[in-house]
């Protein structure tokens, strides 16, 4: 929005060029959701805390996390609120990919919101079916994928990328539609299963969105994507907005969100960050990177599967309890190790992920 104004006084005083260049938009768009959370967190905190939209605390998990019971939750509204008014605020709203990003953030935050409020607030513990979880989710991706596949202009838009080898590429064609698809729903849900400690989630968010920032950075620059060999996407660049507002937005909910969480993000915010994540790797063409990146959400989720899969066959566990990292806390790993120790681990996998920037 701000694009159109400084555009404008840029006639008549040329400092105003500056903010033309997208580096300096995600840079504002970042701080723009810091600021937005540190002024909105503590009034929605104490909001919440007001209308009793506590935590309930589940009788098979840890003991441990008894004392966490009517924590606020719906947290992530803010998280949500920061990086949409930041993203409209500094970028370039005639970019397709922005609105599609924005859809299907907004979109599964809305499954989130209606979920979180039949659990906390109308105190259904049920909260939405399982299957109408997914009908909606599987809704809302499947109009995302449908729109990037017709926004697709070449043979690049809808392959599957191969990192580390220089020009491996996998045409897909319309299957593109169903990987679109499968990595929106898919890491909303990853994100949902690993929010189960303070800050578990959002910081990895924060780093995984990050890196994807950079990737939408060079992949939107003709002359970057042609000097490291990846698939040039006309307007992807404009995502590092977004991406950094994703970066922003995060920081300032760790900040009430880290270990002793003032407030968690609930379905609200972990839905709508994972399906953000899965459509922005779609739009730089980095699904492969993304499940590298996010690593840890991966395991969680695959955590889950051998969980569930082993007791229906075998009538034993795996893990002592799924998700993973509940496993370790029953090991006896405090909670702040576990939840620095995944840190660290999607650090190290943030870096691979960049490093195939350059090995090819």
């Amino acid at each position: 929005m701000l694009l159109y104004l400084t555009n404008y006084l840029a006639q008549f005083e040329s400092g105003f060029g500056v903010f033309h260049y997208l580096t300096m938009r995600a840079i504002l768009s970042a701080l723009t959701a810091l600021a937005l959370s540190f002024v909105i967190g503590p009034k929605m905190i104490a909001r919440l805390t007001l209308n009793q939209v506590g935590q309930p605390v589940r009788e098979f998990g840890p003991s441990s996390h008894l004392p966490k019971a009517g924590t606020p939750t719906m947290g992530g509204a803010l998280i949500i609120t920061a990086i949409v008014f930041s993203t409209v605020l500094w970028a370039d709203l005639e970019n397709r990919f922005i609105w599609v990003v924005l859809f299907v953030t907004l979109a599964f935050g809305v499954i989130g919101y209606v979920d979180d409020y039949k659990k906390l607030v109308l105190r259904n513990p049920a909260g939405l079916s399982a299957g109408q979880k997914l009908f909606w989710q599987s809704a809302a991706a499947a109009l995302a994928a449908v729109a990037l596949y017709m926004m697709a202009t070449d043979e690049a838009a809808t392959s599957l990328l191969i990192p580390y080898f220089k020009d491996l590429a996998l045409p897909l064609g319309m299957f593109q539609v169903v990987v679109t698809f499968l990595f929106i729903v898919g890491f909303s849900n990853a994100v949902n299963l690993t929010d189960g400690l303070d800050g578990l989630a959002i910081m990895p968010t924060v780093l995984v969105g990050g890196a994807l920032g950079v990737f939408a950075y060079v992949t939107g620059n003709v002359n970057f994507s042609d000097y490291l060999g990846i698939p040039y996407v006309s307007g992807s660049g404009e995502i590092l907005v977004f991406c950094a507002a994703m970066a922003g937005a995060g920081l300032g909910f760790l900040w009430f969100n880290t270990y002793p969480a003032q407030v968690f993000m609930g379905d609200i915010g972990a839905l709508s960050l994972g399906a953000a994540l899965g459509v922005v790797a779609v739009v730089v063409r980095q699904e492969i990177i993304l499940a590298i990146m996010g690593g840890v959400f991966v395991v969680e989720t695959v955590s889950v599967i051998i969980q569930v899969a082993s007791f229906k066959l075998t009538g034993r566990r795996v893990f002592r309890m799924a998700p993973l990292h509940h496993h370790f806390e029953l090991k006896g790993w405090a909670e702040p190790k576990v939840i620095v120790r995944f840190w660290i681990i999607t650090v190290i996998l943030v870096l691979i992920g960049l490093a195939s920037l350059k090995i090819r």
